[in-house]
């Protein structure tokens, strides 16, 4: 058990960084002569967000960051063997996750949508898996910050990037919509993006989760009503981004208010 978990945080700490050596020079050199944004305006539509929202990515991997360190002992302390366990299967998904971060980098550079896709599902089962092993553990604040928190807010926005990816796919292949019209699409695209952003955040009472989904939703609203983006142009997506962005609200005020009765029966 020892040496397994040994060669797990050597691993975790080598995919990391890798994944992280890998997104900075996709920017800088560029990959392919072209930066991650020129690829997804190649293949314009209306769920994309403004550039602003890519933003959150400083700080999923800030956070992945403080958990490859926490993982590896440092302001860990001593822990139980359950948390040796969690550690090791969690570690094990995240190196996945990370190496198939990376390769999706390249693929989307490259302009292999149809891999980018496959990579990107693969990023989400991972951490869909990451949640389930942590959503009934009972964290410390310290570990929540170190080790939940860092996955529901880099799941909140993989399950935005994944209808992203889908979106772009859909559109370099030429997809008609079944005759329906580009705005009919984006709504329905935003519609299932917020049910199912909704029912996640609310069965797992993951604010963060919650809040990561508001800023994606924000980002493409801002888009929309910017005259750098599309003006104004489509009030429908408009109406249907303000309205998503309401109802997640009334849920993060539910799921807080639901918490907090709990911590008031419980005492």
């Amino acid at each position: 058990m020892e040496k397994m978990t040994t060669l797990i945080k050597v691993i975790v700490v080598v995919t990391f960084l890798t994944m992280l050596i890998v997104n900075v020079l996709a920017n800088i050199l560029p990959i392919n002569e072209v930066t991650t944004g020129q690829v997804s305006d190649s293949f314009p539509n209306l769920f994309a967000p403004a550039g602003l929202t890519f933003s959150i990515w400083g700080l999923i991997y800030l956070l992945l960051a403080g958990y490859t360190l926490y993982h590896i002992g440092l302001f860990r302390g001593d822990t139980k063997i359950f948390k040796t366990e969690l550690f090791n299967k969690i570690g094990i998904l995240f190196s996945v996750s990370s190496i198939a971060n990376a390769a999706w980098v390249f693929s989307w550079h490259y302009y292999k949508i149809p891999l980018s896709m496959l990579l990107i599902v693969v990023i989400l089962v991972c951490l869909i898996l990451i949640n389930k092993l942590t959503i009934n553990k009972r964290f410390s604040a310290k570990e929540y910050f170190f080790i939940r928190l860092p996955f529901s807010i880099y799941f909140g926005w993989i399950t935005i990037a994944t209808i992203a990816n889908a979106t772009v796919l859909l559109v370099s292949i030429g997809w008609e919509g079944f005759g329906l019209s580009e705005v009919t699409w984006t709504v329905v695209i935003l519609a299932v993006g917020f049910t199912i952003a909704t029912v996640t955040m609310i069965k797992n009472r993951d604010v963060a989760y919650g809040l990561v989904i508001i800023w994606a939703y924000a980002g493409i609203l801002l888009r929309h009503i910017s005259s750098e983006g599309f003006d104004t142009q489509y009030p429908t997506v408009i109406a249907t981004a303000v309205t998503s962005i309401i109802l997640l609200l009334f849920a993060e005020a539910y799921i807080l208010t639901s918490k907090k009765k709990e911590i008031v029966y419980n005492r």
